[in-house]
C-alpha cells in the first residue's frame, strides 16, 4: 500500500513539473515576442547647417627689403613698418590690433658657394606686420587699398604660405543649442516618413549621438564666410 502511494506521489510530482515547464515555455515565448517587438527600431540622421561671417581676422602683411649695408637694411625695415602701421591707423584699425615681428635677415654672401655670380645685394630681409582684429570689414577694406603703399616703394611678399590671411569664427557655443534642435527635428521628420512608409508607429528615442561640429570656409573665394555643420544620429523605436 505504501509503495502504491509513493508511486502516485512521484507521478503527480512529475506531472506538476511537466506542466510547470510547459507554462514557463509559453510565458518565455510570449516575452521573447514582446521583446522582439520592442527592439524594432530605425536609425536616421539629421543635418543642420548655418552660414555665418567670421568674427576674427589674422592678416600677416609681409614685405621684403635688400641692401649691402646691414644698418641701412634695418633702417629701411623700421621705416616701412612704421609706414604700414600709420596706413592701418588711417583705415580705422586700432593700434592694439597690430604687432611687428623680428625681421628674418639673410646674408647671401655667407650662403654663396663656389664661383657663382655675386648677388646684387648682400643682405635681404623679410618682415611681417600682423593684424589680429575683430573688425573684419575694416581689415578687408584695408586689404583692397594696400597697393597704395606699393607705389611708395614697399615690396610686399604675396607668395609665402605663412603670409596667408586667416579668418576665424568664435561664436559656435551660441549656435550649438539651436543647431542641435534643428538636427533633431530633421531626424524625427525622416524617421516619421520611414514609419509611415512601413505601416509602423514611431516611438520614443532609443539611442542618440551628436556628431562633431565642423567649421569650414564656404568656398575658396569667400574664406571670411564660414559654414557650420553638425549631423545627429538618432535611433527610434517602431511599433505596429
Amino acid at each position: 500500500m505504501t509503495k502504491v502511494k509513493n508511486n502516485l506521489a512521484a507521478l503527480l510530482l512529475g506531472a506538476g513539473i511537466l506542466l510547470g515547464l510547459v507554462a514557463l515555455g509559453i510565458l518565455m515565448g510570449s516575452a521573447v515576442d514582446k521583446f522582439k517587438g520592442y527592439e524594432r527600431t530605425v536609425t536616421v540622421k539629421g543635418l543642420a547647417e548655418r552660414e555665418v561671417p567670421a568674427d576674427i581676422v589674422i592678416w600677416p602683411i609681409q614685405f621684403t627689403a635688400a641692401s649691402n649695408d646691414l644698418s641701412d637694411l634695418y633702417a629701411d625695415i623700421a621705416a616701412s613698418s612704421e609706414r604700414i602701421k600709420r596706413f592701418l591707423g588711417e583705415q580705422g584699425i586700432a593700434a592694439t590690433a597690430v604687432s611687428v615681428s623680428m625681421p628674418a635677415v639673410t646674408d647671401k654672401s655667407a650662403q654663396q658657394y663656389g664661383g657663382g655670380q655675386r648677388p646684387e645685394f648682400r643682405y635681404t630681409a623679410l618682415q611681417t606686420v600682423t593684424v589680429y582684429s575683430g573688425q573684419v570689414d575694416k581689415v578687408r577694406a584695408a586689404m583692397d587699398r594696400l597697393a597704395e603703399l606699393g607705389r611708395e616703394g614697399i615690396a610686399f611678399s604675396q607668395n609665402n604660405y605663412q603670409g596667408q590671411t586667416e579668418y576665424i569664427f568664435t561664436g559656435l557655443n551660441q549656435l550649438k543649442p539651436q543647431m542641435v534642435e534643428q538636427a533633431t527635428v530633421e531626424a524625427r521628420r525622416v524617421a516619421q516618413k520611414f514609419a509611415e512608409d512601413s505601416d509602423s508607429v514611431l516611438g520614443k528615442i532609443r539611442r542618440a549621438s551628436q556628431g562633431q561640429f565642423s567649421i569650414r570656409d564656404r568656398d575658396k573665394n569667400n574664406p571670411h564666410i564660414k559654414k557650420v555643420r553638425v549631423v545627429s544620429t538618432i535611433e527610434y523605436y517602431l511599433s505596429d
